[in-house]
């Protein structure tokens, strides 16, 4: 059980039930328990909204929700406020370390890439996307700018995809949104064998250019 003098320097109550909170009312803040939504199942109008600026302090608090969401699940690498029905510009991302992004925003990319990625939003709906190797990230919660996939690795790479899948998330923006197909063009239209030669010689193709 913690102290009472412990539970009043900290200054609030963790919504855990402890018999000696000295807070009334006792556990209503900070106490709603979080999950990710899965879109393919239940409504998150947020999922395609522009989320809105927050202080760092309140950006912070977010994050942490946010990483104790991930080491639940223990299956992602990355969770935006939205995901878990938070209006707030904050996302988080754990692939070589963890990383907070308040406010963030991508000012410089670099080498255009193909990318097949999945969401935690959209379970078993992975697809391939049009990403960048290398991103620049401008935040509020960091003085200097963050330079992500400027190394050589699979896992650089992964966490350059990572943070632009979540900076997608703060902007309304998901994987469906940037799905690319993979088509096969042909620069002249397919003749029949029995159809007249493209050359102009009025024979059949099977009987003029087709070999």
């Amino acid at each position: 059980m913690l102290s009472r003098d412990f539970l009043t320097d900290r200054g609030y109550c963790c919504g855990h039930g402890c018999l000696m909170c000295p807070y009334e009312p006792k556990h209503t803040k900070d106490n709603t328990i979080l999950k990710v939504i899965n879109c393919f199942k239940e409504d998150n109008p947020l999922i395609q909204k522009k989320l809105r600026r927050v202080t760092v302090e309140e950006g912070y608090e977010i994050a942490t929700k946010l990483f104790q969401i991930l080491n639940e699940r223990g299956d992602g690498i990355g969770l935006a406020a939205n995901q878990v029905g938070i209006d707030a510009a904050v996302a988080v991302v754990n692939v070589k370390e963890p990383i907070v992004l308040i406010n963030p925003k991508i000012v410089r990319k670099e080498e255009e890439t193909r990318y097949y990625e999945g969401c935690l939003s959209f379970p078993k709906k992975g697809c391939h996307t049009k990403r960048y190797k290398i991103v620049e990230v401008e935040t509020d919660n960091i003085e200097s700018n963050m330079t992500f996939g400027a190394g050589d690795t699979d896992t650089d790479l992964l966490e350059s995809v990572c943070v632009q899948h979540e900076i997608d998330h703060l902007n309304g923006m998901r994987i469906l949104d940037r799905v690319q197909e993979l088509t096969i063009r042909r620069s002249k239209p397919k003749i029949g064998r029995n159809e007249p030669c493209h050359c102009g010689s009025g024979k059949k193709y099977k009987k003029c250019c087709i070999n």
